[in-house]
């Protein structure tokens, strides 16, 4: 099915997981993939330098996507040779152009210490962002360590959600490897220190997918994203989990330029969910969740 032959749905989908992607980015270097990691992830060449804001509206359009929620990523602690940032400010612009389309997320940094719970504030009660993210890997941290417990009592005060990568992280450039360090269980003390924190993880909690079903099960605060993973190689227990038990606890994002949005909504359909599994995954999860711009939740 192409994406012109794709039936719009009766209501819109929300992408939590997206990263700003243009060829701006490339230019002041700004993205921290190589080629390597993009071969790798079978990005498409004619992206592999990024496109612009208005094409990939476009692309939302297409596949029926209402809003996208942009990280402001955050990835590794910048005195550290290959580490790199969206800033707040970049993606502030591109949200305050198209308020009707995209929101934003505040990457964190937990080296940063007090000044970054300041820049947390910022992003939040200034620029009107609606969640926090964490890449645990890229700073060697995991999601139980005594480091991000002020930045995640501040997105309890905030009254925002975190969403941060479980599970396995890639080789994303060569000359630098991270280790894998955010395992699904880590998230069971977390949830438990902070019960009134919503805790998103994203990227499937992929090979321990299971174990991340298992903490979602387990903790009222604790949701999942079938992100970065195409719908189409998801375990059995994942779909059974979106489409039953876990309805209320999956959402949907793609990790732009991970996967193509046209792709991942396509694959969804193909999953064949019940229909209210559908939209509560695709959009109404993510109305729960995100404190977003009244026009969103029409």
């Amino acid at each position: 099915m192409s994406e012109q032959s794709q039936t719009a749905p009766e209501y819109g989908a929300i992408d939590i997981v997206v990263n700003v992607f243009t060829p701006r980015e490339f230019a002041e270097g700004r993205i921290a993939t190589d080629d390597a990691f993009r071969a790798k992830t079978r990005q498409a060449d004619a992206f592999h330098r990024g496109i612009e804001i208005p094409d990939y509206i476009r692309k939302m359009d297409a596949a029926h996507i209402d809003r996208s929620l942009l990280i402001a990523v955050r990835m590794g602690d910048l005195r550290v040779r290959g580490s790199v940032e969206i800033p707040y400010e970049r993606v502030r612009e591109i949200c305050h152009e198209h308020p009707d389309r995209f929101s934003g997320l505040a990457g964190i940094d937990p080296t940063r210490g007090v000044q970054g719970l300041r820049e947390l504030d910022v992003a939040v009660k200034e620029y009107g962002f609606v969640g926090a993210h964490y890449y645990p890997h890229w700073f060697g941290i995991a999601p139980d360590a005594a480091l991000m417990y002020p930045y995640y009592a501040r997105c309890c005060e905030l009254d925002i959600p975190i969403m941060m990568q479980m599970g396995n992280c890639l080789i994303y450039q060569r000359d630098r490897r991270l280790p894998t360090i955010a395992q699904p269980i880590m998230l069971d003390r977390v949830a438990i220190d902070f019960p009134d924190l919503k805790l998103i993880g994203i990227h499937l909690g992929y090979p321990w997918t299971d174990e991340m079903i298992a903490m979602a099960w387990k903790h009222p605060n604790i949701h999942m994203a079938g992100d970065a993973y195409a719908p189409k190689h998801w375990p059995a227990s994942v779909v059974k989990f979106a489409d039953s038990y876990g309805q209320d606890k999956f959402l949907f994002g793609t990790d732009w330029p991970v996967i193509d949005p046209g792709r991942a909504v396509r694959e969804m359909d193909d999953l064949g969910l019940r229909p209210v599994s559908r939209k509560k995954v695709m959009r109404d999860n993510a109305l729960k969740l995100f404190r977003f711009p009244d026009q969103a939740r029409r």
